[in-house]
């Protein structure tokens, strides 16, 4: 034997109706602390954030910077970075 039963019911009367807590608030909280994360991490990876972390650590670091780019720059296209 089957039975079919269709509820035709919002989230929130669902909720209501199985005894289950609300919790918008505690996601709503999440959520912001989330943007307010995310957002000081991309103010950290700028490029202009990381131009100025790099001059400050002086000329050695830009010597790598460059040469970390020249290498990528002239390794042949679908070659290993190792060069075999």
């Amino acid at each position: 034997m089957k039975a079919k039963v269709e509820v035709d019911c919002t989230p929130e009367e669902a909720r209501a109706f199985l005894g289950l807590p609300d919790v918008r608030a505690v996601n709503e909280g999440l959520v912001e602390e989330m943007k307010a994360r995310i957002g000081k991490n991309l103010a950290a990876i700028a490029p202009e954030e990381l131009m100025k972390g790099w001059m400050t650590l002086g000329g050695q670091a830009t010597e790598q910077f460059l040469r970390m780019m020249s290498g990528g720059a002239a390794r042949p296209k679908g070659g290993a970075p190792d060069g075999g």
